[in-house]
């Protein structure tokens, strides 16, 4: 009897064990972590920009989004958009908060990447000064000064209206995955061949408007710089200054001017020195290192009333851009897009 008790029981237990393992759900395989590497792959492999940033926002990740990291991702092709979704997945996994507002800054000092940024130092505190991106115009005529070029309507115009920025900024915004950015390197590949063929012209950055909003009434300003966190750069490879701007007769301030190839903004090659033969004014400045891209600066002698801007500037003559990355705003030609303008009032002391 009780052997056939103990029988029941053993085929009652294997029943019961055997149920639990036909029931238990499966245990799905944990993904391994996507890294820079991954993404480079997808992107090299022609996959649509949607779809590798899909699979960015649904894995696992360890991702490299120091500024030699980006700047890695952005010469293999990577787009910003998919860098974007990069930081931000890397950020959530991290537990570091920080997300891009419309106006390009950031809304948290927990994110691994922030935009340039000045402010104004004042015995009432900090005044932080708007980021101004430029619009970028060319012209036939060639760079012997600021002066001679604001007269020149082709560019001013341009500058005034933001048409040929508008453009450019269109043009390389649509391309998806290696597809477009394979046709930009294409296309830079073919210019290349054919590059004696490319007529050089001018190219002139420029604010639209006739006067800075930012009117102060010192002519000794004090100014303090951060773009220890720019995406895509090196903070070491820059240093700030201040440059004053031109006034032109349709209500635009030029900021400099330099030559190029015809087609430079449609290259992603880095291989443009637009600051070898950079035409602009600059002021004499003293200024204070904190740290990598943390500076203090301020003119050397009291400014004359009128139109200035606090400009980013590589530390080399020789760094090389790529005219993509300039037309787009992006990585080191952001760095080159962006002032933050002020003007210096007539009363000022």
């Amino acid at each position: 009897m009780r052997r056939r008790n103990l029988g029941s029981t053993v085929i009652a237990s294997g029943l019961l064990i055997l149920a639990m393992t036909l029931t238990a759900p499966a245990q799905t395989p944990q993904k391994p972590p996507l890294t820079n590497q991954d993404v480079i792959k997808m992107v090299q492999a022609g996959l649509s920009e949607s779809i590798v940033v899909a699979t960015i926002q649904e894995n696992p990740c360890n991702y490299d989004t120091s500024p030699n990291g980006l700047i890695a991702l952005q010469k293999a092709g990577v787009t910003q958009k998919e860098m974007s979704a990069m930081m931000t997945r890397d950020q959530a996994a991290t537990g570091s908060a920080g997300a891009t507002t419309a106006d390009g800054t950031t809304s948290t000092s927990g994110s691994r990447w922030e935009m340039p940024s000045v402010s104004l130092l004042r015995s009432a505190g900090l005044l932080a000064l708007p980021l101004e991106k430029t619009n970028l115009a060319q012209t036939k005529q060639k760079p012997r000064s600021l002066a001679s070029l604001a007269g020149d309507s082709a560019a001013t115009e341009g500058i005034q209206s933001g048409v040929n920025d508008a453009s450019w900024d269109a043009a390389t915004h649509t391309h998806s995955g290696l597809a477009g950015s394979g046709m930009l390197q294409a296309g830079g590949i073919f210019n290349s061949a054919l590059g004696r063929r490319q007529p050089t012209v001018t190219y002139v950055w420029g604010v639209p408007g006739p006067a800075s909003a930012n009117v102060l009434q010192t002519s000794t300003p004090k100014f303090s710089v951060n773009f220890a966190k720019a995406p895509g750069v090196n903070p070491s490879e820059f240093a700030p200054n201040i440059v004053k701007l031109t006034p032109t007769q349709n209500n635009c301030r030029l900021v400099g001017a330099t030559q190029g190839k015809e087609d430079a903004r449609s290259r992603d090659a880095a291989d443009w020195e637009i600051y070898s033969s950079f035409v602009e004014d600059r002021v004499a400045v003293s200024l204070q290192k904190a740290a990598a891209g943390q500076y203090e600066i301020s003119p050397q002698s009291p400014l004359l009333p009128g139109e200035y801007a606090v400009v980013l500037r590589p530390v080399s003559k020789d760094e090389k851009f790529s005219g993509g990355d300039v037309a787009r705003a992006q990585g080191p030609g952001l760095m080159f897009d962006v002032l933050w303008s002020f003007q210096v009032a007539t009363t000022a002391k």
